[in-house]
Formats: structure tokens, C-alpha cells, sequence
């Protein structure tokens, strides 16, 4: 968190210094507001949604297995009918459905990351591009983002300095008006 901080602090020192020596102009870009306002992004929220739900589904049906196995057992055991062979075999078996369990849940976050890194990568590449070239076309030498990890990077910024919906035009997306949608505002 400190090499963040000091990254940061050194990159708006040389800006300062940049800006000083030559007339730089300086915008800044909401990414996730962008984002929000694209068509794909709501595609690609039904998709990982659908994804979650159906990883969901084959890992409750293992649990429910689990737990069925589980009662069996806990039954026997209590009635005193399960010879100990049987009962060693049943809990070797019951681990083992427990350890599966754990691991299809760690495979399924797994597989949940790569599928929203594979649908979003794309997308993120395309707002880039026009950020990239609504600066240029502009005139602008730097384009901050708004937020990075959820730390403000930007802690006041002239409205007329952003250019999320100018980047949004360039992508062919119009723009929602501010009453549906709140983007995250400069603090001031």
C-alpha cells in the first residue's frame, strides 16, 4: 500500500512538474461508470450470473449427497448396526466427499475469475482505446483514473475535465442522464 501511495505521489509529482514546464492538459475518466453505461456490460453480468448459478447448482447437489450420506451414517451409528469395518470404509468415504466438495468450490471461483477476466478483458481493451483516442483528439496530455482499487486518485476535479461521456460517444453509447445513473462524482 505504500508503493501504491508513493507511486502515486511521485507520478502527480512529475505531472506537476510536466505541467508546469509545458501547458499540459489534464482530464480524468470514471472507467466503471463507463463501463456501466456499455450494452455489454449487461450481457456480461447475465453470463457471469448465469455461470455462478450453475456452478451453484452442481456444488448443492454434492452437498445434499454429503449430507444424505452424512444422516445414513449418523443413523447407523446411533442404532448401533454398522460394523466397524463398514463405519471406517463410510468415513474414509464421507472425507473424501467432503474434500471434493472443497475443491469444487475452489475450482468453481477459480473458473467464475477466468470466465469475468475472459468476457471483461475485451471490453476493458475497447474503453482504453477510447480513452486513448478521445484524449487525443482532444488535446489532452494525461487522462487520470477516478478510482483505482477504490482509493480516489482523483480528489477534485473540474467537471469540465471529465471525459467519460465524450468516451462513451466515441464507443457509440449515449450517454444515460445523471438521474439514472450516479457516477462517481469528484469530491470536493
Amino acid at each position: 500500500m505504500r508503493k501504491f501511495v508513493l507511486l502515486v505521489v511521485l507520478g502527480l509529482g512529475v505531472i506537476t512538474s510536466y505541467a508546469q514546464t509545458a501547458a499540459a492538459k489534464i482530464g480524468y475518466a470514471d472507467v466503471d461508470y463507463i463501463f456501466s453505461q456499455m450494452p455489454d456490460s449487461k450481457q456480461i453480468d447475465a453470463d457471469l450470473k448465469s455461470l455462478q448459478t450453475q456452478l451453484k447448482n452442481q456444488i448443492d447437489t454434492k452437498v445434499q449427497e454429503f449430507q444424505k450420506k452424512l444422516a445414513d451414517y449418523n443413523q447407523a451409528i446411533q442404532a448401533n448396526t454398522m460394523p466397524d469395518a463398514v463405519r471406517a470404509n463410510t468415513e474414509r468415504e464421507l472425507q473424501q466427499l467432503q474434500q471434493n466438495i472443497e475443491k469444487l468450490q475452489q475450482d468453481a471461483q477459480t473458473n467464475l475469475q477466468n470466465k469475468q477476466t475472459q468476457l471483461m478483458d475485451p471490453v476493458y481493451k475497447k474503453v482504453g482505446k477510447a480513452i486513448e483516442d478521445t484524449a487525443k483528439e482532444n488535446g489532452f496530455t494525461f487522462i487520470l483514473n477516478q478510482q483505482i482499487g477504490g482509493l480516489d486518485v482523483i480528489l477534485y476535479g473540474d467537471e469540465k475535465m471529465d471525459i467519460s461521456d465524450l468516451v462513451l460517444k466515441k464507443l457509440g453509447v449515449t450517454p444515460k442522464p445523471a438521474a439514472a445513473t450516479t457516477p462517481a462524482q469528484p469530491k470536493k
